[in-house]
């Protein structure tokens, strides 16, 4: 198959032949149509993901139709539309046992997020040399050999180049406002950094009944589409301005719910410092391992919350009809966050687009 491979750190990615296999037992063919191209895509290239490895083929985004199941498959068959997940839960671990499938960190769980089968194999080799899927995804190609607890049956009117972006961006940002923060009803939100995953947190505050969304970020774009995706407040922040004052400023007090989408240790504490006492603030973003965050303790003790967030805390069997039943609907907007679409061969103009950082995203189409 052709596939968009990454095969050393800091280079551009190469569109080749990649040696796929046939699913073994549990596992699906995926025969990919689409496919959104996100900033963790962007941080492998830059060598500054943990999930990283080359050779890789980059790509986590992917929707398509299911070409063929391996043994033991039952919950899709040839033909079905699909979305393939950001991760598939084991199902035999504790955590799973209870319920608790968001929280499986299982050694399926890790060695899909390294781009690896359970058994520490991948299906894909470049040259007589293992290649990695992207989070065992690897959807920037024409193929993608996945397990079947990461692929997502959804209704055959949806658009996959739409509904790819599930794969994601949309689960985790919909999923931040939703599954971890819990916006209630009425409640105040600041949004700090409004990209592909921003943007959709700013959805699921509008989804939860937010009353006031603030969203923040360096370009006036993506302000004018958070807009459209229902905020309320668009804040330009500029080299002289001071996040929390603004937010302040316009909430006295502080919000009830803030957000950090970027991945930087000092907007988290803007946003933790943008909260009000008993607020929530949620670190979306992935920041650099081993860099520390400068909070405050007094501010912890006036009962606010600093959380994580991996995914969303996201159950792909529960999330993703979750947010296309949203889509159809009409109380979910995907075509609008589609900044551009591409042919596999331009993929590289989707990294390019990454490193201006005007668009929320773009879409491959395979």
């Amino acid at each position: 198959m052709r596939a968009a491979g990454l095969e050393k750190f800091h280079t551009p990615l190469v569109v080749e032949e990649v040696e796929i296999e046939e699913p073994r037992a549990g596992e699906v063919l995926v025969r990919l149509a689409a496919s959104g191209v996100c900033r963790s895509d962007l941080h492998v290239q830059e060598e500054r993901s943990p999930v990283g490895h080359v050779p890789m083929v980059l790509g986590h985004e992917g929707a398509g139709f299911v070409e063929q199941v391996g043994p033991g498959v039952g919950g899709v068959a040839p033909g079905d539309p699909v979305v393939i997940a950001l991760y598939g839960p084991c199902g035999t671990c504790d955590d799973c046992r209870a319920g608790d499938i968001a929280d499986c960190w299982s050694q399926t769980r890790q060695n899909n997020a390294l781009g690896l089968m359970p058994d520490g194999s991948t299906r894909l080799s470049l040259r007589g040399q293992p290649v990695r899927p992207m989070v065992g995804s690897g959807s920037l190609a024409e193929y993608s050999v996945v397990r079947e607890a990461q692929v997502v049956k959804i209704h055959p009117e949806i658009p996959l180049e739409a509904a790819c972006l599930a794969g994601c961006g949309v689960t985790t940002g919909i999923g931040a406002a939703l599954n971890i923060a819990r916006v209630e009803l009425g409640s105040s939100v600041a949004v700090l950094g409004c990209g592909g995953v921003g943007l959709n947190v700013v959805q699921g505050a509008r989804i939860a009944g937010a009353r006031r969304i603030l969203a923040l970020d360096t370009q006036s774009s993506k302000l004018d589409l958070a807009a459209n995706l229902g905020a309320t407040d668009g804040i330009l922040i500029g080299p002289e301005t001071d996040p929390v004052e603004e937010i302040q400023r316009r909430v006295p007090g502080g919000v009830d719910y803030a957000f950090e989408v970027i991945g930087r240790p000092q907007v988290v504490r803007q946003a933790f410092e943008s909260t009000r006492a008993g607020g929530t603030a949620v670190m979306v973003g992935s920041p650099p391992a081993g860099e520390s965050i400068p909070i405050d303790g007094r501010l912890l003790f006036s009962d606010r919350r600093l959380l994580g967030c991996t995914g969303g805390g996201n159950i792909p069997q529960r999330d993703v009809p979750r947010i296309m039943d949203l889509y159809r609907r009409g109380e979910l907007k995907l075509e609008e966050l589609i900044g551009q679409r591409l042919e596999l061969d331009d993929v590289n103009r989707a990294f390019e687009a990454l490193v201006e950082g005007e668009l929320a995203r773009s879409v491959v189409q395979i």
